[in-house]
């Protein structure tokens, strides 16, 4: 089978992701605007994208709304994580030294995520939305940048989001095969990255049952429904257990869901 027609298929129903633990496993991009981008991308997207416009052109509006409102819903959840590790690196005393390159790494690839969303929905004729104004104590109920473990909590949260929400949108991509290999490029390094996380957090790498991991009960939406063990037909729980039958799928996030775990954040 095609795989991009297989992974369209398993945006509809679920989708494998892999486990990473060692901070050399996540890429550096340390270049910012168009090359930041294009580093986001290996297969240099600035180039392919006017092509790949000619070669598959949008046939609708509807289409190409589908398209760019996906990206647009991406370009939200990277303008949060960005300007979230922003602050939280330039907070004094926040971020333990030993931690601290793992959050610069981090925070650059997030740049340079938003540069490649912000330069794509450009090239498709749509303008990017503007970055939201974000309260990031979620009306007063965290507080990130005064105590660290708070600061882990939602950095896994977002970035547990980020993975399930670009499975999510990956058929409304479709139209545009490179949009979908960047945006699959993406969703992997945000894979690495929560699993990171959650390893910082001495949680495993990956997502077992709806809890995420010692996570309080306010970060609940974000792994709804990740206790799922049946897969197209097929009971994993009944075959490993309720906790490895879920783990060993990953849940998507509808748009609606990102949108609504991204507006606990917005002001």
């Amino acid at each position: 089978m095609n795989i991009l027609r297989l992974l369209d298929k398993l945006s509809h129903d679920k989708f494998f992701t892999t486990e990473a633990s060692r901070l050399e496993t996540i890429t550096d991009i340390s270049s910012f605007g168009k090359k930041a981008a294009v580093a986001a991308v290996p297969l240099g997207l600035g180039t392919l994208m006017a092509a790949e416009t000619k070669s598959t052109p949008i046939t609708g509006t509807t289409l190409k709304s589908t398209l760019t409102d996906a990206l647009q819903l991406a370009l939200v959840l990277e303008y949060l994580e960005n300007e979230y590790y922003a602050i939280g690196l330039s907070t004094a005393g926040l971020i333990p030294n030993a931690d601290r390159t793992v959050f610069m790494q981090i925070s650059k690839h997030e740049s340079a995520h938003v540069s490649f969303l912000k330069s794509t929905l450009t090239s498709l004729g749509t303008m990017p939305g503007n970055k939201p104004t974000f309260d990031f104590t979620a009306s007063g109920n965290f507080s990130p940048f005064t105590d660290y473990s708070q600061f882990l909590v939602l950095a896994q949260a977002f970035e547990d989001t980020g993975v399930r929400a670009y499975k999510g949108q990956a058929g409304n991509v479709m139209s545009n095969k490179v949009v979908l290999q960047a945006a699959l490029q993406i969703h992997s390094v945000e894979a690495r990255h929560a699993s990171q996380v959650r390893r910082m957090r001495a949680n495993k790498g990956w997502i077992e049952l709806a809890n995420g991991g010692s996570m309080p009960s306010a970060t609940n939406p974000v792994y709804a429904g990740e206790d799922n063990v049946n897969q197209a037909g097929y009971n994993t729980g009944t075959a490993f257990g309720a906790a490895a039958g879920s783990a060993a799928y990953d849940e998507i996030l509808s748009g609606s869901d990102a949108q609504a775990i991204a507006s606990l954040f917005i002001v």
